[in-house]
């Protein structure tokens, strides 16, 4: 090469005729060449026989069908196209405005390749690593088993029988909707009593019965004939347990025992059903797509009551879904008839596609919940598959709360709070027939589960820029666990989340309007919604919401049982207990009616120095502002502690309370829920209202022992406790002294009632 010259680096290199490399190095190179040519040679002739057979095939369908059009010219390429793919226009045309039938799921696929090239395979992880590596696969055998379904046969002959079918299928008649739109709604009341449950107050949104008028004049409308949605019937206990009878997809009725073994281990002998009395009895209610309130749930039965409303969310998902792509293959064979003329027997879509929203307070519990949707849905099959599990472990476990050795928190305290307590999530969950998708995105998935802070940072407020809440319009299934927590956090976001439930969507989000149903057009979705709402505590704001955010036409359940004794019968320390009745004209006038009574009734008799160590003890944060700014107007000795208190002031205000430098500790309910800390030096208690945890009464009176008190603050015989309650304070008061007492308490002529605890 010449001086100067630079060789011309990633070029092409020429071959020709005319090589000047050794004749070995070019024959080498042409024995490497020549299978080749010839292998694809041979596949070029494969091709081209694929291609006749094809177009001898067609001409010989042609010719038996008669079609005039055999002269013709066939394009193999086409009909090759064709044959793989299972497509002709029709059928193109219907499914690529489906939003949720299997063109949907291709683009699934390629998020999904996409995910596992994202994911990194750890060596000593086989399990994931075997998942990722098989997940294509998985997902092609998904795919193809939920293009024919062998039960969508019997769904069609039991279609008027199964009560998803039954309550999502017709439209609501004029006096039905008059009667579910009307504030209040028009119900007929029943009551049931069940051994598990108890008693339950059954509500069936009826119009008042108007007398049948005989008319002779012909009929002028088809809608004389159209039939509309029946009216909600009061439910049957579940005496034996058939799968079949119950409408539960086949697919997963051998995952449901296993999947359910820890809560039915004990009973295996004596009871071999596969679920226990209390989730017979649940699931009689829920199975009947009714609203359910149950304000009993405990830590013994949590996760009984978990696993049953996880088997109906994956049930009603898995039955949308078949009846969608079996609409599908009913709209492709339908090769004669337009879109249009079709259209109006398979509507059975929302405007959006996330049908269940299940709102938990913590990770922990959503990690709990998907490891039961795995459970139920896929089991231990080899042919399911779990996509970005790996991510969903690291992200929702681990970060657990340490808890103290030395002075252990309540028992309670610790089953609240174990795992990972974050409350900032929300997680999107796509479910096919036997793949499961994490962290799908939230308008191509089927299941959301999120925490109440993590929808109101999505949702947003009026005004902001980046707002989102079309997600929310299609809802058909809503559950609320552990809603007693929501209440320690922030109950504005609550009624924030509800508020934008079913508003119509602000985009189209690939939404086929030919499909949508005509009731969820209407703007009637939220009339065909079911809400489960689960807590441990009957208290006035769960119990509003669903009196009046949960409109189902089918009908509400109430558990409602008496309290027979009360928490008030586990305070062991000897002190009498005062309850003040106020008055007060409605609920809203109850808030200063109650300040007004403390101010000039109570306070004053604690003023006098013997008083001293007096805990005021207030349930909600805006009670807590006024009687902090009256305090400090009036220059009352007082510290002060609530949960956005930092903990340097917290350990000094508990030494100025315990040592008597301060007279009065002003304390919320929502630090002690999140703190749980022993106050030591109480002499007195003052409940400016009846706390919302029953037990929290308990934990604060039993803290009066001598075992916490200083030695120089005075003696036993100088204790008390002083409650503020009035008629709106009913359930809270229930639950402290019994429902008897209370009622007799509040229907005394009396207003004041002193009790005895303790030996």
């Amino acid at each position: 090469m010449a001086r100067g010259k630079r060789p011309i680096r990633g070029g092409k290199r020429k071959f020709d005729r005319h090589d000047n490399r050794p004749k070995s190095k070019r024959g080498k190179f042409n024995l490497k060449r020549k299978p080749y040519i010839q292998q694809r040679d041979t596949q070029n002739e494969e091709i081209e026989n694929r291609r006749k057979i094809l177009e001898e095939k067609k001409l010989r369908q042609r010719e038996l069908e008669g079609d005039s059009s055999d002269n013709e010219q066939v394009n193999p390429m086409q009909d090759l196209l064709s044959t793989f793919s299972n497509t002709n226009n029709l059928q193109e045309t219907a499914i690529e405005s489906d939003s949720e039938s299997d063109a949907f799921d291709n683009e699934a696929d390629i998020e999904a390749k996409s995910d596992i090239n994202k994911d990194s395979v750890s060596p000593s992880d086989n399990s994931d690593a075997e998942e990722k590596l098989s997940r294509d696969d998985e997902e092609i055998k998904a795919k193809e088993s939920d293009e024919e379904d062998p039960e969508t046969a019997q769904e069609d002959a039991g279609y008027l029988k199964d009560l998803f079918s039954i309550h999502f299928h017709d439209d609501l008649s004029d006096k039905h909707y008059e009667a579910v739109s009307s504030v209040p709604q028009i119900m007929e009341t029943r009551n049931v009593a069940w051994p598990i449950l108890g008693n339950l107050i059954c509500q069936i949104p009826k119009p008042k019965e108007v007398e049948h008028v005989i008319s002779d004049k012909p009929k002028v409308s088809i809608l004389e004939n159209k039939q509309f949605a029946r009216y909600g019937i009061v439910p049957s206990l579940i005496e034996t347990v058939d799968w079949n009878t119950l409408y539960i997809k086949s697919q997963i009725h051998g995952n449901i025992t296993r999947a359910n073994y820890a809560n039915i281990k004990d009973n295996v002998n004596t009871d071999p059903s596969p679920l226990t009395p209390l989730q017979r009895e649940l699931f009689s209610v829920i199975n009947n797509y009714q609203d359910l309130y149950y304000p009993e749930k405990t830590f013994s039965n949590a996760d009984q009551i978990r696993f049953i409303y996880c088997l109906h969310a994956v049930n009603h998902i898995l039955k949308t879904r078949v009846k969608i792509l079996h609409h599908n293959a009913k709209i492709t064979k339908s090769k004669g008839k337009s879109i249009a003329e079709i259209s109006e027997e398979y509507r059975d879509q929302g405007l959006v596609r996330p049908k269940v929203l299940i709102i938990v307070p913590f990770r922990h519990s959503c990690l709990k919940i998907v490891e039961l949707l795995i459970s139920i849905l896929i089991g231990e099959d080899k042919g399911g598959s779990v996509m970005n599990k790996k991510r969903f472990m690291e992200d929702f476990s681990g970060n657990e709360l340490a808890m103290p050795k030395k002075k252990p928190k309540p028992e309670d305290y610790e089953l609240t709070f174990q795992g990972n307590i974050d409350d900032t999530f929300k997680i999107g969950i796509s479910v096919t027939k036997r793949t499961l998708k994490l962290y799908s995105e939230f308008y191509s998935s089927d299941i959301i589960i999120s925490s109440l802070l993590g929808l109101r940072m999505l949702i947003g407020a009026e005004g902001e820029a980046e707002r989102d809440y079309d997600f929310l319009a299609s809802i058909e299934l809503l559950i609320l666990d552990q809603a007693e927590i929501f209440l320690m956090q922030n109950w504005d976001h609550m009624i924030h989340v509800l508020n934008h439930l079913h508003l119509q969507p602000k985009d189209f989000h690939k939404t086929d309007f030919s499909r949508v149903r005509s009731w969820c057009v209407n703007g009637w979705a939220k009339y065909y919604r079911q809400t489960l709402i689960f807590s441990s505590i009957h208290v006035p704001e769960i119990y509003g919401i669903f009196n009046k955010k949960c409109y189902n036409y089918g009908g509400k359940v109430k558990v409602i049982n008496p309290v027979v004794s009360g928490s008030i019968c586990q305070v062991i320390v000897q002190v009498p207990q005062v309850f003040h009745r106020f008055e007060a004209s409605s609920h809203s006038e109850a808030l200063e009616q109650r300040m007004e009574f403390f101010v000039s009734k109570i306070l004053p008799q604690y003023k006098d120095k013997i008083m001293n160590h007096t805990l005021i003890f207030v349930p909600s944060y805006f009670d807590f502002v006024k009687l902090r700014n009256y305090l400090k107007k009036e220059d009352y000795s007082f510290v002060q502690i609530c949960e956005y208190t930092k903990d340097g002031k917290i350990s000094r205000a508990r030494d100025l309370f315990f040592h008597s430098e301060a007279q009065f500790l002003l304390y919320s309910e929502r630090f002690h829920f999140f703190r749980r800390i022993r106050v030591k030096g109480i002499r007195h208690i003052i409940f400016y209202a009846p706390p919302v945890m029953p037990k929290f009464y308990t934990e604060m009176c039993n803290f009066m022992q001598e075992a916490n008190q200083n030695p120089r603050a005075g003696s036993e015989s100088n204790m008390t406790v002083t409650i503020l309650y009035c008629k709106y304070d009913i359930m809270q008061l229930s639950a402290i002294v019994g429902t008897e007492r209370a009622n007799k308490m509040l229907g005394s002529e009396r207003s004041v009632h002193m009790l005895m605890t303790g030996e």
